[in-house]
């Protein structure tokens, strides 16, 4: 996110969405907001807005954009615009939609924060010189955005109840559409609304970066070869790079687990895979523990679906269909924004 002028001119440096360290921040917000909330840790959005903040002592900042709101601006010359899945680390609440009535006694300039539109909503027409510069019809409309993670669901999976994605990139993130909002800041699980829907998900530490710690690509597809899936493995392994675990374990000093490692490679291999895709089946029966949906498919992103193994692994986890969908381009989720 960033600070700028009503020019739309940075006012402030721009602070990435995994950057952290505002514990003086966190302090600060977490003797006003309820505890749990997704905006109380050193890592939070409002946490990183009330640094920025910090950065402009005389106040030229006219608004707060998060990255996508920051080229919405752009786009139709204005700022002050938003939208509820950009805005919910900030704390924005899309349920009553309003701000926290607590911000303000934190320490947040409240007349920083944008105006929040639903995601997928018409907001205005492009503006005439930006329609100029890049070819476009002057009569386009700009819509609300989302997150990059949100509109690759969107590509991969249809709007329906009980639907979910899992990301098997370097790290391991679920998704799933749910009729019900499902929070646990405590867990670090939190519900995004799409439409009349809510997409309740969270990522884990472990995923295919653990792989590749240890294997080549050429190496896992080679060992692969030497698996059967249909053999349970003998190890009990929790694959993570370095300590700190997120979920469907919340625990910043939570261990590895890795020994002891087998003679064979594709013995470690597989145990690496079945370890992995337990803690998928353990993150999705963490969210239909606390009254959310039961995932009645389950969309395969990120490289670790092209695994023909791995993905025979899962299914026996699971006990649900596995699909591969026909694209999970986040921009075709974007494309697909305005019929949610």
């Amino acid at each position: 996110m960033v600070l700028t002028d009503a020019a739309l001119r940075p006012v402030t440096r721009g602070l990435m969405y995994n950057s952290s360290g505002f514990d003086d921040e966190a302090t600060r917000i977490a003797a006003y907001a309820p505890d749990p909330h997704i905006t109380r840790s050193s890592g939070s959005d409002l946490g990183r807005m009330m640094r920025l903040q910090s950065e402009d002592p005389e106040n030229r900042a006219v608004h707060m954009l998060h990255q996508g709101d920051f080229i919405t601006a752009k786009l139709i010359a204005r700022g002050g615009l938003s939208d509820h899945n950009n805005a919910l680390k900030s704390g924005f609440d899309p349920v009553t939609g309003q701000w926290p009535s607590w911000a303000a006694d934190a320490g947040v300039r409240i007349d920083l924060l944008p105006d929040v539109k639903p995601t997928g909503a018409a907001l205005s027409r492009i503006s005439p010189q930006r329609a100029a510069h890049f070819g476009l019809s002057p009569d386009a409309i700009v819509h609300a955005g989302t997150t990059d993670s949100i509109a690759a669901f969107l590509a991969c999976a249809p709007l329906s109840s009980g639907a979910a994605v899992t990301s098997l990139g370097t790290t391991l993130a679920v998704k799933l559409l749910s009729p019900d909002r499902t929070d646990a800041p405590d867990l670090g699980l939190y519900s995004h609304r799409l439409g009349d829907q809510w997409l309740v998900g969270r990522a884990s530490n472990t995923g295919g970066g653990v792989l590749l710690h240890f294997f080549s690509l050429d190496q896992i597809e080679r060992l692969s070869r030497q698996i059967d899936p249909d053999v349970p493995s003998t190890l009990d392994d929790y694959p993570l790079i370095k300590p700190g675990e997120q979920f469907p374990i919340n625990g910043p000093s939570f261990a590895p687990r890795l020994t002891p490692r087998p003679k064979s490679d594709a013995a470690f291999l597989h145990g690496l895979m079945e370890s992995i895709a337990r803690i998928e089946a353990e993150c999705y029966q963490t969210i239909e523990r606390l009254e959310a949906e039961r995932p009645n498919i389950i969309y395969t992103a990120g490289g670790g679906g092209s695994n023909a193994v791995w993905t025979a692994i899962r299914n026996c986890g699971l006990s649900v269909d596995i699909q591969t969908p026909k694209t999970t381009e986040a921009a075709v989720g974007a494309a697909r924004l305005t019929h949610i």
